[in-house]
């Protein structure tokens, strides 16, 4: 039986940044429906109208999606913006160049919306966004790339970091691999969907990871269908 004690330090088949062609996009378009209809894009929109709300009088917001995916949930969080009568300048970070233009294509009608080809890890952080946000993005790292990651975030953000990602639970696991199991059509879905949860992180988890990484002011939510959402703010950033 499978343990859940630790994160698993298995790769995922999307992890193979070279990976490319129909069965990608059919990875982005399922994951879109099952964040839609399971909840998780509306984790990062909740959080956003968070950060809005405590920031009134800012009307511009400049906004970095770290492993973008297909770009949905830049246009999604978008509508939100412009609800509230705010602009945007949204870039979207991934590091496989089939994603970046399969993302090129899906936000082709937001002239607000840019996609780079970048590994945010491994290369420099061009500028300081007022947002940087992450979508079960970062239980792809082991625990000390990501408090590196997250140390270096600091130093390109100015109001807040969103973080919207999984908690590894047995119940979740097996959850999904069964809900996966009979409707997804990709074979990438299939292994990558229960691997995720499997290298997900657990509430002590991610208090330990924020301290390493220097945080001291931020938010932990758990929420359905086993989330954590997490918001860093300003003075735990500087």
């Amino acid at each position: 039986m499978k343990k859940f004690s630790q994160r698993d330090d298995n790769k995922e088949i999307l992890d193979n940044l070279e990976i490319e062609g129909e069965a990608v996009s059919q990875n982005l378009k399922e994951l879109d429906i099952i964040n839609t209809l399971l909840g998780g894009n509306a984790i990062s929109v909740v959080a956003l109208k968070t950060v809005l709300k405590f920031n009134p009088a800012k009307k511009h917001w400049k906004i970095a999606d770290l492993g973008c995916g297909s770009g949905h949930l830049m246009l999604e969080m978008h509508k939100v913006l412009k609800q509230k009568s705010c602009t945007a300048e949204f870039t979207g970070f991934d590091a496989n160049s089939f994603i970046v233009k399969y993302a090129q294509a899906h936000c082709v009608n937001d002239p607000s919306i840019r996609i780079l080809c970048q590994n945010v890890l491994t290369n420099p952080f061009p500028e300081v966004y007022d947002i940087i946000h992450a979508s079960l993005f970062l239980h792809h790292f082991t625990t000390d790339e990501l408090v590196l990651l997250l140390a270096k975030l600091k130093q390109h953000t100015a109001t807040a970091l969103i973080i919207n990602d999984l908690h590894r639970h047995r119940l979740a696991y097996y959850a999904i691999k069964w809900l996966t199991g009979l409707f997804s059509k990709s074979y990438l879905v299939k292994n990558d969907a229960a691997l995720s949860v499997a290298k997900g992180f657990k509430k002590a988890e991610w208090t330990t990871i924020l301290k390493r990484a220097g945080y001291k002011r931020y938010t932990i939510k758990w929420v359905w269908a086993f989330r954590h959402q997490i918001i860093l703010y300003p003075d735990s950033l500087r």
